[in-house]
């Protein structure tokens, strides 16, 4: 990560201090670890999807104009926005040259088309969010590619990097999409109350993000009460009264539940992927990374 820009380096210092969760990286490890051995191919590939995942962090904060990230201030709050998109387009020119450099092809076609992806899950999220007319196959369309497009990639990305045939490789995506679903169902639950995780209720709805537990409770409701609801969504979404009133409209009609067994499904379905694997300790693992994903609390 070094520049001859003092800045840059500044900055690339204070990222890589705050580091996360970095579960992506380690999807790319375990999943090579299920096919053979972890070598430099693996490592590059890790490294590439974790410095691409935080290009987009950067750049996401910027867009949804965020002050934090991971209690840490974010990038664009102590450098402006401007230095924030310079940074992010400096990790995913990084992280292209890196798998350029190493003949990574492969693991650059898969991340690249993970990107894109991504994009147009937040383009179509930002579309939908206009009209609050999100169904529930439109609301999987979105989180498929805003957040499971990267962790399938991951997936993809390791198996490769340890010869796995095509075949395989595409499981592993499948494996990675489907802990991707489970993984941002979870994290849309935390928006309502699901648990005490320290972050403030009704963020979403206060963004007007239409997320699966008020979608099946919209549904469920009578064309008056969708009315009256998606009329608080667009005009009080700031009053903490109303959001209060509309988490509560969510608990009622069942919608923490449905998404929970929703949530499920998809773990389960990723499950079922890893079976056929002999019992060894990166099955394992990833074992318990999935059911960490449908547990965390934070």
């Amino acid at each position: 990560m070094r520049s001859h820009v003092p800045l840059l380096d500044r900055i690339t210092f204070y990222i890589v201090k705050r580091k996360g969760k970095q579960i992506r990286p380690l999807l790319v490890l375990l999943c090579a670890k299920l096919y053979g051995q972890i070598g430099e191919a693996t490592y590059t590939g890790a490294s590439l999807v974790e410095l691409l995942h935080t290009a987009t962090l950067v750049h996401d904060d910027v867009v949804d104009e965020a002050d934090k990230r991971r209690g840490f201030f974010s990038i664009n709050a102590l450098w402006k926005n401007k230095v924030a998109v310079l940074v992010g387009d400096y990790l995913l020119s990084k992280g292209l040259l890196l798998a350029l450099e190493n003949g990574q092809h492969q693991s650059l076609e898969l991340l690249s088309r993970a990107i894109k992806e991504m994009s147009e899950g937040e383009l179509l999220q930002i579309e939908k969010t206009r009209l609050l007319d999100i169904e529930e196959d439109t609301y999987f369309k979105i989180i498929r590619g805003k957040t499971a497009s990267l962790l399938a990639a991951a997936c993809a990305i390791g198996a490769a990097s340890a010869g796995a045939t095509t075949e395989e490789v595409a499981q592993m995506h499948s494996f990675g999409e489907k802990m991707g679903m489970a993984f941002q169902i979870r994290d849309d639950l935390f928006d309502y109350g699901d648990k005490d995780v320290g972050k403030p209720l009704g963020i979403d709805i206060k963004e007007k993000k239409l997320t699966l537990p008020l979608i099946y409770a919209l549904r469920k409701a009578s064309k008056r009460e969708q009315k009256r609801y998606k009329k608080l969504i667009r005009r009080h979404s700031d009053n903490k009264h109303k959001v209060s009133e509309l988490i509560q409209f969510v608990h009622e009609s069942g919608g923490m539940e449905y998404t929970r067994k929703t949530m499920h499904r998809f773990s389960e379905e990723a499950l079922s992927l890893l079976q056929h694997f002999p019992d060894n300790p990166a099955r394992s693992s990833l074992k318990k990374l999935l059911l960490f994903v449908t547990t965390r609390e934070r």
